[in-house]
């Protein structure tokens, strides 16, 4: 399964001469062979709409990836049986080694690639953050789009 592939990063990078500030909102890769662990304190599966709902303290792993949510809705493509959509609700945190992302809700259609995160969205990395209502992610192409009311925290390295 491929989970969360490219899903953010907020990347500041100053250089000293020119202070120059670049954002990488699509930079983090996984090994989408790697293996997919899924802890929750429950699971209902509904064999009629195709969907698996995990509740509860859910925690997604896969690689240095880390995805923990309220719950988390599995939805699986009818014609291949893999899964094509993760639909993520009730306070979202992505975390890698380097980077984190908190959301209110996520969804990542893993069909065409995009992950969408809503309410209240933070990326971090370092002591540089980026908030906005919303941010959309081309996770094939690397574009990415935050809107409503894009805020931003870029901590200069070599400033005074």
């Amino acid at each position: 399964m491929k989970i969360l592939i490219a899903i953010f990063a907020a990347a500041t990078i100053a250089t000293s001469a020119a202070a120059q500030t670049n954002i990488n909102l699509g930079g983090i890769s996984a090994d989408p062979s790697a293996a997919v662990e899924v802890a929750a304190d429950n699971l209902s599966v509904d064999q009629d709409t195709g969907t698996a709902v995990f509740s509860g303290n859910v925690v997604i792993g896969q690689g240095n990836l880390r995805l923990s949510a309220g719950t988390v809705r599995v939805v699986y493509a009818q014609a291949t049986g893999d899964i094509a959509q993760l639909i993520a609700s009730g306070g979202v945190t992505f975390v890698t080694d380097t980077e984190a992302a908190e959301a209110t809700d996520a969804d990542y259609n893993l069909t065409t690639g995009k992950l969408v995160l809503s309410g209240n969205v933070l990326l971090t990395q370092g002591a540089s953050a980026l908030s906005a209502d919303k941010m959309s992610i081309d996770l094939i192409s690397g574009n990415a789009q935050m809107s409503g009311r894009v805020r931003t925290v870029f901590q200069q390295d070599g400033g005074n």
